[in-house]
This record gives C-alpha cells, structure tokens and sequence, in this order.
C-alpha cells in the first residue's frame, strides 16, 4: 500500500499557509511559504500517525484524490505497514515479541514511525504476516 495522503492547504490570515489532511481528524499545520507548510505537513503527519500507533486505534486508508500530497517516508511507511499486519490480525505487541525473540519494548520502538529503526529488522516482522516491504523509484 502507498502511504501518500492528501492534504489540503489555505492562506492563513495572520500570513503564511496552514494544512489540514482530510484524512485525520485534528491534524493542521503551517509555516511561512508553501514549501516550509509541506515539509511542516510531513512532521505533523508522522507525530499523528505514531499517536494512533501508540493509542492502537486503525491507520485510515489514504482518501486519495486530487492536490498536493505528503508521502509518508520508507522507513516510518514498513512500521505502519507492520503495525496494521499486526492490528488486522489482532495481534499483541507482547505476542510479536514473543515470535521475534525480543521484548516488548523493542517492539514498541519497532511500531514507532519516529524511532530509527534497521529496515531489515521491521521487513522480519513483516515476514510473519506474509508480507514484504517494496521500494518503487519515481521522478518527483
């Protein structure tokens, strides 16, 4: 699944651009120009996503649809791709460290969007669901 979701951006009155994503309720931004409210979109995206992850509420499904977008990045993509494996199957965080032969803790850090993790460690756990992580290249 691609992690790209749509945001909407507006001229803010005090000045500069404010984000919203349709996708996820309360999550804005801004910043002074256009690109400085993308990049601030980014932050605000994966603070919201490790939230949910935290909370263990359900990643929405990107809306798709036409504007600007923020891709969620590789890395913090395979730990939200994991953490609904792991949610679809109703498994614990406990149960998954029990299968990889690491503690709980290590999987809460391995489910963190924010927490730099080996790559090869999440495409492990993924393993156990059946899937595997993909890497597409395109132009920007």
């Amino acid at each position: 699944m691609k992690y790209v979701y749509r945001v909407t951006l507006s001229k803010a009155p005090e000045g500069g651009f404010t984000a919203v994503f349709p996708d996820f309720a309360g999550a804005v931004t801004q910043g002074d120009t256009r690109a400085d409210t993308l990049t601030n979109a980014t932050d605000a995206l994966l603070a919201m996503l490790a939230m949910i992850v935290a909370n263990g509420h359900a990643v929405p499904i990107p809306s798709g649809g036409g504007g600007p977008t923020v891709v969620v990045p590789p890395l913090a993509a395979a730990k939200i791709a994991l953490y609904r494996a792991m949610h679809d199957a109703g498994m614990s965080k406990v149960e998954l460290a029990r299968r990889l032969g690491v503690t709980e803790g290590a999987v809460r850090k391995l489910l963190n969007p924010n927490h730099r993790s080996h790559i090869d460690k999440v495409s492990a756990a993924l393993a156990l669901f059946g899937r595997e992580i993909e890497v597409h290249e395109q132009a920007a």
